[in-house]
C-alpha cells in the first residue's frame, strides 16, 4: 500500500478492510473555494455565541456517537476500545470547553494608555481557512485540538487526516455537518502530499497546523515559510520521567508504566526515558522491568511501525544497550522491552522510540538528572517525581520542555496548553493559548 493511499487496515491481521479514493485536484480546489467563501459569508460575521452553540452540539454528538467512533479508531489503528472511548470523551470535553469559553477568550482587551486622549484595544479576529494535517495515533483527539478553537474563533478548517484514518475522517466531518456547521466550515480532504503543498501555497489558506513526525513538520514548515504562512507544529518527543525520591515506590513504578505504555507507547508525550536517582535505581529497575515484561504483546498501528521499532531496539543493542523483555515482533504485534546500559549521548538514546520500549538511566543527583533530561533535541513534556516540594519546583523550572507534570501522570485537561520546544514543535494547542494561534490580534486606537 502506498503512503498516500487512504485505507483502513486492521493492524492485528494486516487485512485491508476498505480503501477510500484520493481526492482529485478539482475536489481540492473546491474545498479551498468553499472554506474561503464560508469564512467570509458565515464564519467571520456570525456571533461568537452562535458558533459556540454549534460547538456544544459537536461535543454532544461525540458523546452520543462515542461507541461508533471508538470502534472506528480500534479498526484503523488497533487502539483498545476502552482507550478509544476515553479519547472520544476527552475530545468531547475539548469542544465543550471552547463552547463555554470562546466569548471570554475572544473579548476585546482594553489597553491602558500612557498618554494622549481616547482609547485603545486589542480585538481578536479570525484569519480565514486553516489547514490541519493530522496523525493516526489519536484520530479524534488530535482533530479536536485543532478544530475546536479555530471554528470557535471563526476560522474555517480544511482537514487532511492520516492515510490510515479515512473512516475517522469521514465520521468527524459528518459530526460537524450534523451539528449545524455549514458545508465548507469543516472540510475533510483525502489529499496527497503534492496537493497539501498546493493548499499551503494558496492565498485563501492562512495557516497550517501539523501534528506528526519531525520530518513532516520540517517539510511543511519549509513550504509554509516560502509562502509566509503561520505554522503550529506538534512533533516528536522523548519525555524524561525523573524519579528523585518517593514514599511509595510501587505507585511510582505504576505511574511510569502508565506514562510509557498508554496507546501501546505510541504517544509523542509518553514518558520514554526513565531517569532514576541511584538510591532508588536498582529497586525501581527490578520492579519496573518485572511489570513491563509481564505485559503481553499488542498490535502497534501498522506492521511498518513495529518493524521500525524492532530495528531501533536492534540498533540500541548494537550500541551496547541491554534489552530485557521480548521486544519481539510478529507482524504489527510487539512485546514490551526495557533498555539499560546506554549513555545519554549514544545515538539510540537520542531517538524517539514510538512504542512499548523504555530506556532507564541511573543518575547521581538532581543536577545529573537535569543534564540527562535535557540531553536530547526534544522538549515536549516531562514528569518529575519527588517528595521534596522545593526540589519539584527547581526541577520543573530547569527542565527544557513545554510541559512538566509533577508527581502524577494523565493529569490532562482541555484547559491545559499542549506543546513543546526545540525539535518537539512550535506553538500551543488547547487552553486559552490554543485559540490564540490563528488570530489577528488587531490594535484599534481611537483618538476621539
Amino acid at each position: 500500500m502506498s503512503a498516500q493511499q487512504y485505507a483502513v487496515v486492521d493492524p492485528s491481521t494486516g487485512d485491508v478492510l476498505k480503501v477510500y479514493p484520493t481526492a482529485g485536484n478539482e475536489e481540492i480546489a473546491a474545498a479551498m473555494d468553499s472554506a474561503d467563501s464560508v469564512f467570509r459569508s458565515w464564519a467571520r460575521p456570525t456571533a461568537v455565541a452562535d458558533r459556540a452553540k454549534l460547538m456544544q452540539r459537536v461535543a454532544e454528538l461525540h458523546t452520543e456517537r462515542r461507541d461508533d467512533l471508538a470502534a472506528i479508531i480500534h479498526r484503523e489503528m488497533g487502539k483498545p476500545v476502552d482507550q478509544a472511548l476515553m479519547e472520544v470523551d476527552f475530545s468531547a470535553s475539548i469542544y465543550a470547553y471552547y463552547a463555554a469559553n470562546a466569548e471570554a477568550f475572544l473579548a476585546d482587551e482594553p489597553i491602558e494608555l500612557r498618554g494622549g486622549e481616547g482609547s485603545a484595544l486589542i480585538r481578536r479576529q479570525p484569519l480565514g481557512a486553516i489547514l490541519g494535517i493530522m496523525p493516526w495515533n489519536f484520530p479524534a483527539y488530535q482533530v479536536a485540538r485543532l478544530a475546536a478553537p479555530n471554528l470557535a474563533a471563526g476560522n474555517t478548517v480544511i482537514l487532511k487526516h492520516a492515510p490510515q484514518c479515512p473512516e475517522s475522517a469521514a465520521a468527524l466531518e459528518k459530526i460537524f455537518l450534523d451539528a449545524g456547521f455549514p458545508g465548507g466550515a469543516y472540510t475533510n480532504v483525502y489529499a496527497t502530499n503534492e496537493q497539501v503543498e498546493t493548499i499551503i501555497a494558496d492565498p485563501r489558506v492562512h495557516g497550517v497546523s501539523l501534528t506528526g513526525s519531525e520530518r513532516a513538520g520540517s517539510a511543511v514548515a519549509e513550504i509554509a515559510g516560502r509562502h509566509l504562512k503561520k505554522v503550529v507544529l506538534e512533533l516528536g518527543g522523548s519525555d524524561p520521567f525523573i524519579v528523585l525520591s518517593t514514599d511509595d515506590l510501587d505507585a511510582t513504578v505504576d505511574a511510569a508504566l502508565i506514562a510509557r505504555l498508554g496507546n501501546a507507547g505510541q504517544a509523542c508525550n509518553a514518558g520514554k526515558r526513565m531517569i532514576v536517582h541511584e538510591d532508588l535505581y536498582d529497586e525501581f529497575l527490578a520492579r519496573f522491568t518485572e511489570k513491563m515484561v509481564s505485559i503481553p504483546a499488542s498490535p502497534l498501528s501498522s506492521e511498518a511501525a513495529a518493524r521500525h521499532l524492532e530495528e531501533q531496539v536492534a540498533g540500541a543493542v548494537a550500541q551496547g544497550a541491554v534489552a530485557a523483555g521480548a521486544g519481539e515482533r510478529n507482524g504489527a504485534w510487539f512485546a514490551p522491552a526495557v533498555l539499560t546500559g546506554l549513555d545519554p549521548k549514544d545515538a539510540a538514546a537520542q531517538e524517539e522510540f514510538f512504542g512499548p520500549v523504555a530506556m532507564v538511566f541511573k543518575v547521581r543527583d538532581e543536577d545529573e538528572a537535569i543534564a540527562v533530561a535535557n540531553s536530547t533535541a526534544y522538549g515536549l513534556g516531562s514528569y518529575v517525581f519527588t517528595t521534596d516540594p522545593e526540589q519539584a519546583a527547581r526541577v520543573a523550572d530547569r527542565v527544557e520542555a513545554g510541559m512538566v507534570f509533577v508527581n502524577g501522570v494523565n493529569a490532562v485537561g482541555a484547559e491545559l496548553p499542549f506543546g513543546g520546544i526545540k525539535r518537539s514543535g512550535i506553538g500551543r494547542e488547547q487552553g486559552r493559548l490554543g485559540i490564540e494561534e490563528f488570530l489577528n490580534r488587531k490594535m484599534i486606537r481611537t483618538v476621539r
